[in-house]
Order: structure tokens, then sequence, then C-alpha cells
């Protein structure tokens, strides 16, 4: 399968300098995507670091676009970044299905990640634990949360 950045070659380049954020958390959904072209961006929700993202070719953004949901992280270059920009990346993803086949691939390989680790802790957990593991393992099967 072609790589994100062949797929998205000849799309406009965003460039970052370090400290610019890319994704506000709050912010409504601009219908964007982003493809890591060089550089290193951290992420963070609620002032909590996630992930940094350094690999060329890494997508950012897509839970918006997919959910069509408020940016549920912040996105801030670490250091100098440049990143393609996929307008309107539903329209893009119809035209273009090896982007949306990338896009499915990775959120499929998160979600395996994310439960393969709920069910180490669920194994590891004491009783306290178990309730916070519950409603995550209901989030990963669609259970309504309360008040939502």
């Amino acid at each position: 399968m072609a790589s994100l950045l062949t797929l998205t070659r000849g799309l406009g380049v965003r460039t970052l300098a370090r400290g610019e954020v890319l994704i506000a958390a709050g912010d409504e959904p601009s219908g964007d995507m982003y493809v890591l072209e060089a550089g290193r961006l951290g992420v963070e929700r609620d002032g909590v670091p996630l992930a940094t993202i350094s690999e060329p070719g890494a997508l950012i953004g897509e839970m918006s676009v997919l959910l069509g949901t408020a940016h549920s992280a912040t996105v801030r270059a670490e250091a100098a970044s440049s990143v393609r920009v996929i307008d309107n990346a539903v329209a893009f993803m119809e035209r273009t299905p090896l982007v949306a086949l990338h896009v499915a691939t990775l959120a499929c390989a998160r979600l395996d990640a994310t439960s393969a680790l709920l069910v180490e802790m669920r194994r590891d957990a004491g009783k306290a634990d178990q309730s916070m593991l519950g409603r995550l393992f209901g989030a990963l099967n669609g259970t309504p949360r309360p008040g939502a």
C-alpha cells in the first residue's frame, strides 16, 4: 500500500515554528487532516501529554474529521515542523480510497492496542480500579456514558 506521504504529494504544506499550535482542543472541526512531513509534534489532552509524533507520514486530526466533533486534544510543534494539509478530508477520502484505507487501518490498530492494554490492566487491577475499567470497556463497546 502506498504511504500517506505518497498519496498526499502535491497537497498544500503548512509550516509550524516550535511551540506553534496545529490543533487546539475544543476547537470545532475544520474538516481538515494533516500528514507529518518533518519535525516533531506533541499531543496533550487536558494538560496531560499523550504522545509525540515524529514519524513522517503520521496522520493527525482524523478523529475530529471522522466523528464530526470538536478536537479532543491539542497538537503543538515541539520542533520546527511541516505538515501536508488535507482540506475537506472526507471528500478527499471519497476520491482517494487508499487514504480512507490508511485511516481505517490506523483506527483499527489504535483500537486493538487500546483494548489489549485494557485487558491487561483489568487482569492486574484491584477492586477499586474495576469501576473505571468497566467504564473504559463500555466506551469501547459503544455503551453510552451516564449523562451523555
